[in-house]
């Protein structure tokens, strides 16, 4: 059984017991990660197709190692010009093994969750901050900022605000 699989912004093609070097992870050595993006798998002449990915499927890896890649020379130069530039670059890696490849079952419904609950909220956030601004106004104008009180302005209906300095907005809002 084989899969292709996105891992870091790459695509590979990993079956089980593999080793691959993928970029650098920000999991730590030792632990284990699920990696959820699986686009393709394969087991002898059955293929699943996703579109884009396949759902409930899932890659199990544990991470080996991080490490750094080898060494890569760029240099460039202008014949007749004196201009020779040499740079090295050596990219970080960590090391998988691949632990297991699930066709279906896998959990993949968190992040729908969360997008779920974050649009219902998002207007009502939206309307607490400006009546806590309206409330603060009144205590202390001050310390808002030309912003704000350009806002409140509007609000209040007072006309003429984009030419006002901070001083002028806090009188005509007071």
């Amino acid at each position: 059984m084989y899969a292709i699989v996105e891992i870091a912004g790459h695509q590979f093609k990993v079956e089980k017991d593999q080793k691959v070097f993928v970029n650098r992870l920000s999991t730590e050595e030792g632990k284990k990660v699920a990696f959820d993006n699986v686009l393709l798998i394969g087991n002898g002449n059955d293929v699943t197709l996703g579109a884009p990915a396949i759902d409930g499927a899932q890659v199990s890896a544990k991470v080996i190692k991080h490490l750094k890649g080898d060494k890569v020379i760029v240099f460039k130069k202008k014949r007749r010009k004196g201009y020779r530039v040499k740079n090295g670059h050596r990219q970080s890696l960590t090391e998988i093994v691949i632990e297991g490849i699930t066709a279906s079952g896998a959990k993949k419904a968190a992040p729908k969750k969360e997008a779920k609950k974050a649009e219902p909220k998002t207007p009502a956030k939206e309307a607490t901050p400006k009546a806590e601004v309206k409330e603060d106004a009144s205590q202390d104008l001050s310390k808002m900022t030309v912003a704000q009180l350009k806002e409140l302005a509007k609000a209040k209906g007072i006309s003429g605000i984009s030419s006002m300095k901070k001083a002028d907005l806090i009188a005509a809002l007071s």
